[in-house]
């Protein structure tokens, strides 16, 4: 299904049934200030094992972000210093993923090897007004034209729909994608580096 959703103004009540559709389990696509994403609710673990057949990646090994909806609860999921928090209130909402190590509370299904989380706030009042009505995190992972070494991502939701209609419940039309990712901002280590340049300058 294809859901048509103006970015400046969503519609409130198809927020309301996007956000049914996630408690229940659902797995959606939808905009981002960068490109667009596969998603569902981090606390769903059939939902965040269908993410992770779609990207063809074991959750364990899967580098999976989630969306929030301000830093007000990061603590409860991620391990986070001053100076970080202070980087994080600068430059989110952004097109950021920052890296930080994750807490116990962060669900099982969403814990890597490494026992990180990527955290992102981004710059769309459509995912921002979805994550708002949740209420708690949506995970987050690109939507890729192919899989291979030189990554590339479908900006028209038509062919995104195309691709993946069948796979996911719901595609969110928020008109064009960008096809840069976001800045990967990883504070795991001893200093805080650049993993990845994208669209954010830091």
């Amino acid at each position: 299904m294809l859901v048509r959703l103006f970015e400046d103004n969503p519609n409130d009540r198809e927020i309301r049934k996007i956000v049914e559709l996630l408690r229940d389990g659902g797995v959606i696509i939808y905009p981002t200030d960068t490109i667009y994403a596969i998603g569902c609710d981090i606390n769903s673990v059939k939902a965040v094992q269908r993410v992770s057949a779609i990207r063809k990646v074991k959750p364990e090994k899967a580098n999976f972000s989630m969306i929030c909806k301000d830093l007000g609860n990061i603590a409860a999921y991620a391990k986070v210093t001053n100076e970080e928090f202070r980087l994080m209130k600068h430059y989110l909402p952004g097109p950021f993923t920052f890296v930080l190590p994750a807490t116990n509370k962060l669900p099982n299904a969403l814990m890597n090897r490494r026992k990180t989380i990527g955290i992102r706030i981004p710059k769309n009042f459509i995912v921002q007004a979805i994550v708002d009505e949740l209420g708690g995190p949506l995970l987050t992972t690109s939507v890729k034209a192919e899989e291979g070494e030189v990554e590339e991502y479908i900006t028209d939701p038509e062919l995104i729909h195309e691709k993946y209609g069948r796979l996911v419940d719901l595609v969110i039309d928020g008109g064009y994608g960008n096809n840069v990712p976001s800045t990967v901002i990883d504070c795991t280590g001893d200093e805080i580096v650049v993993s990845r340049q994208g669209l954010g300058e830091l």
